[in-house]
């Protein structure tokens, strides 16, 4: 009987073990909300979260929220879920923020392991904050201290999925100095008008994924700063916005080099750029941008579809005496087609001290969707070596803003 009882409890326990393992939940709601607002509540939940010895998750439930502001750090013992299911609404003030120095709404640092879920809605209430935004004409404006929505820094091993994210301050979301993090079937949405208000912005990190995923705003979709490495955008829809880019690069000389970028099967509407890299002229900078593909893209009444500008200089907030140092190379560009809002639906404008190096490019079909009395889709090229597979329409650097044809 004793033997029978010692084989019934072994058993048993091993049928309980995964429970006691299964992860510990902290439903803010059930952490002193007050009047709708969850900011202490959520602290209270996460720091019970972090130092949870085992798997735990924390739960935002179905249900309208409002958020002051949160630093959601690390580092954590255990994996960590961030289940949104509700709809978290920040304030309107730009400038009430309980950390003035806080360039985030909800900052999230220095985790590993970390899935952020649940179908919720992170609404930035970003109104406001746009009238008091003059980044994109005045370099000294106050805003720089507006909010993002969603700040992700020193984030290891993690997954973004399956949340929108809308009308932010200022940048919808970052994820900075990140290894190993994909966002997946993410929703990002503000008006077309509404400034600096970039999708995701990646700079400082190792093996970036952006997936299944549509993005509308007024700013870059997607913009890439410094220091990259492996970085996969595919199925992404963008627009309105200004399309995906790469930089503005080399503005300053301590950045770094920028390699293994693609972007791959998405889908581009009424943007008012497709793909691009920018650089700024005039800049000791001398950082390498390496490695990028561009494929299997559709572009929709897109502005300048396809466009490398290394002399880019907004607002003529910079000087364009001295080429850019920047050295692009081996760009891979193939499979584009659609129709371009501008007539020149490929502009190549590249550095005449560093001219774009082993370009490829392969089949590309674009129209012209303007007034047919102008005539049809055109090419601007200036300082790139470049070969062709496939077939080209428009053809190839035929209208071109250099002296001669460029050497292939």
């Amino acid at each position: 009987m004793e033997q029978k009882l010692i084989i019934t409890l072994a058993i048993f326990g091993v049928l309980i073990l995964p429970l006691s393992a299964y992860a510990a939940v902290y439903d803010v709601s059930q952490h002193g909300v007050q009047n709708g607002d969850i900011t202490n509540a959520l602290l209270k939940a996460w720091k019970l979260a972090v130092e949870a010895p085992t798997e735990s998750k924390v739960l935002i439930p179905k249900g309208q929220w409002t958020l002051k502001q949160a630093l959601l750090a690390g580092p954590n013992k255990a994996p960590i879920e961030f289940q949104v299911e509700g709809t978290v609404t920040a304030y309107s003030d730009p400038y009430d923020l309980p950390d003035k120095k806080g360039e985030w709404w909800i900052g999230m640092n220095y985790l590993h392991s970390l899935t952020v879920s649940g179908g919720g809605i992170f609404d930035g209430n970003g109104k406001v904050a746009w009238t008091k935004n003059d980044c994109h004409k005045n370099t000294k404006c106050l805003s720089k201290r507006l909010p993002y929505n969603l700040s992700f820094n020193f984030i290891n091993n993690s997954l973004v999925k399956d949340i929108t994210i809308k009308d932010s301050k200022y940048f919808q979301s970052n994820c900075i100095s990140s290894n190993n993090v994909t966002f997946q079937r993410i929703k990002i949405s503000a008006p077309a008008e509404s400034p600096n208000t970039d999708g995701i912005h990646i700079a400082r990190s190792v093996n970036i994924k952006v997936l299944d995923s549509v993005i509308q705003t007024g700013d870059d979709c997607i913009s890439f700063g410094d220091e990259l490495k492996d970085v996969l955008v595919k199925n992404v829809r963008c627009g309105p916005g200004h399309g995906i880019s790469i930089g503005s690069l080399g503005k300053t000389n301590q950045e770094k080099d920028v390699t293994g970028i693609t972007i791959d099967n998405c889908t581009f509407i009424n943007s008012d750029n497709g793909v691009r890299i920018k650089t700024w002229p005039s800049t000791p900078s001398t950082l390498k941008v390496t490695d990028i593909i561009f494929t299997n893209l559709i572009m929709q009444n897109v502005s300048n579809p396809v466009i490398i500008d290394q002399e880019y200089c907004p607002w003529n907030m910079c000087s364009l005496d001295k080429a850019s140092l920047v050295q692009i190379s081996k760009v891979k560009i193939d499979n584009i087609k659609g129709t371009s809002f501008t007539q020149d639906a490929l502009i190549f404008s590249c550095s005449s001290s560093k001219p774009c190096q082993d370009v490829q490019i392969g089949n590309i079909d674009l129209r012209f969707s303007g007034d047919p009395k102008l005539g049809g889709a055109t090419t601007k090229c200036q300082n790139i070596k470049y070969v062709t597979t496939g077939k080209q329409n428009p053809p190839l650097c035929v209208k071109t803003s250099a002296p001669k044809a460029l050497p292939k």
